[in-house]
């Protein structure tokens, strides 16, 4: 069975892509010598299968193999006809972790490192007509201080907040065929109050690009330019308003066109900012109502088994009263941002920093050019309401962080999206940042209202000898809650079980309305949507069945917010 066939990239799709998702040679390489064994430069195939794109410590991968796996190699063979061979051709892996050095005909095209952004190479000098044999030799090591890893176990055994390891390629292969004169990249710039949408494009040769704006199948505006220069600016004025709010994605296709190749995508036509402490979204202030959603699922790791249940995570966010979600420890893959942008449901883009020491100034090279990667990937999707590239910079072996790092990661988001807020780290111990959010698990509703009486001057903050609010910040509570309940094996949650089902409810309503009462907190993260392996806090099973009545969540959840009202 092939799984995940669906197209990886719905905001720039073109009609000439085949998935190579499916059945792949498989071998491990404990001794991390292939390269010298002659393996990858061969087309002899390899001794096991794998179901690609689920890693080979998931089930569905068909390995199932959990202990640690330093290196690994994967063999496919895929077919190219003449039509295929007049133009350009393009390999895209959707992630691969960590390191990737791919051969094409025993060739070698290209490596990549990091384990959560996309890549490609353009493979066309390296095809040949008829049968071509494509290998990817993967290396990780998640003890490595050196390799950013988020919540995947340094350990054998999964502990605590860290669970099982992903290793190799983890999200959809596929090959792109162009023309040789084709769009690189677009970006599209939106205005509510004109009604307009900039659309601006990297090409490759020159021509004529047009573009057609669509709602609902409905033409709302085109525009069209000449360039010889690799770049282009299409200003489009629309003949309709429809903003993408909260549950209501109203998004506009676009059709792009230069020369003969052909793209189709979508935009989402919003404004955010911060009024003082106040999230505004069109104008509006709005409360964010998040959940901290990690992105693991039983059967496949870090990858789900269906595009389906991408979206049936959001569904069931928002039954129970959630309007979004911090995408937590983990970069998701685009087809869940798809499915955010559809449903009108905020996320915080954030990245995978645990793992990684920041206490040395040279790690900034392990983590900025992937974490730059990532937000030019996803920096089209309107569910994406700000950034995150770091959570709880705890200290290492006794060194503080290098505050430097920090800095310069949020200058360089900055400097690349200036229309999102970037909070540099989550938690702490902040340095420069838009907004200051904190992680507060305190299971008492009257200690959070003390703890938070003197905003918008100020509040009683653990971590204040490493980091310093400013009056009238946009406060966050970004974690909180973390209530365990329903544990059937050896797992955890914050604080003491509540020894019934009315016991949580009574503790959800009390500390939840202790936040939403208070009039300078602009949002809270519950901690979280499902449980993970031993962490069962979740507010579903790792199964994702209901623990409770999602009506009596949403209740508690949806309840109105003093900041809402100001």
């Amino acid at each position: 069975m092939i799984y995940r066939t669906e197209h990886p990239k719905p905001q720039f799709m073109r009609e000439s892509f085949r998935n190579l998702n499916g059945s792949w040679g498989f071998e491990f390489d404990f001794s991390k010598s292939a390269s010298e064994r002659g393996v990858l430069e061969s087309d002899t195939p390899l001794q096991n299968e794998i179901n690609v794109p689920f890693c080979p410590e998931s089930k569905l991968s068909g390995i199932n193999y959990t202990d640690f796996i330093p290196a690994c190699i994967y063999r496919k063979e895929f077919m190219l006809g003449e039509n295929e061979m007049s133009g350009n051709i393009f390999l895209h892996f959707g992630a691969v972790d960590y390191k990737a050095t791919v051969y094409l005909n025993g060739v070698c095209v290209g490596t990549h490192k990091g384990g959560y952004s996309s890549f490609s190479f353009d493979i066309t000098r390296f095809c040949q007509q008829g049968i071509n044999t494509l290998t990817v030799y993967c290396e990780d090591d998640t003890r490595s201080s050196d390799i950013p890893s988020g919540k995947q176990c340094h350990k054998y055994e999964s502990y605590g907040c860290f669970y099982t390891r992903t290793t190799g390629i983890w999200q959809t292969v596929w090959l792109e065929f162009t023309s040789k004169e084709y769009i690189k990249s677009v970006r599209y710039f939106t205005d509510i109050n004109s009604g307009a949408v900039s659309v601006k494009a990297s090409l490759a040769g020159k021509g004529e690009l047009k573009a057609r704006v669509l709602f609902d199948g409905k033409l709302v505006g085109s525009g069209s330019v000449k360039t010889d220069c690799g770049q282009a600016l299409i200003n489009i004025k629309l003949d309709e308003i429809h903003l993408w709010e909260l549950g209501k994605g109203n998004l506009y296709d676009v059709e792009l066109e230069f020369g003969s190749d052909r793209v189709k995508s979508y935009f989402g036509l919003r404004e955010i900012h911060f009024d003082g402490m106040r999230f505004m979204l069109n104008g509006k202030s709005i409360f964010m109502r998040l959940v901290l959603d990690q992105g693991f699922y039983p059967d496949g790791v870090y990858t789900a088994p269906s595009d389906k249940e991408l979206e049936n995570d959001i569904i069931r966010s928002m039954a129970m009263g959630f309007n979004g979600a911090r995408l937590h420890e983990k970069v998701f893959e685009e087809r869940f941002l798809y499915h955010a942008d559809r449903h009108g449901y905020i996320v915080w883009g954030e990245y995978a920093n645990w793992g990684l020491d920041i206490s040395r100034p040279e790690s900034v090279h392990n983590i900025l050019p992937e974490w730059l990667e990532i937000v030019n990937r996803d920096i089209n999707h309107p569910s994406i309401i700000g950034w995150c590239p770091f959570n709880e910079t705890w200290d290492e072996g006794g060194r503080r962080q290098c505050d430097d790092i920090l800095r310069l990661v949020y200058l360089a988001t900055k400097s690349t999206d200036p229309s999102r807020p970037c909070i540099d780290t989550s938690g702490n111990y902040h340095v420069i940042s838009d907004v200051f959010d904190v992680h507060d698990y305190d299971a008492s509703g009257s200690a959070i209202r003390e703890r938070y009486k003197n905003l918008p001057y100020g509040f009683d903050d653990k971590f204040a000898d490493r980091q310093e609010y400013i009056s009238g910040m946009p406060l966050f509570i970004s974690e909180y809650g973390g209530i365990g309940f329903m544990l059937d094996r050896n797992g955890w949650g914050y604080g003491n079980i509540p020894e019934s089902k009315q016991a949580f409810l009574d503790r959800l309503t009390d500390v939840t309305g202790a936040i939403l009462d208070n009039k300078y907190i602009c949002g809270f993260c519950y901690t979280q949507l499902t449980d993970v392996e031993q962490e069962c806090n979740g507010l579903y099973t790792y199964d994702r069945i209901a623990k409770f009545d999602p009506a009596e969540i949403s209740k508690i959840i949806s309840a109105p917010a003093a900041i809402e009202k100001e």
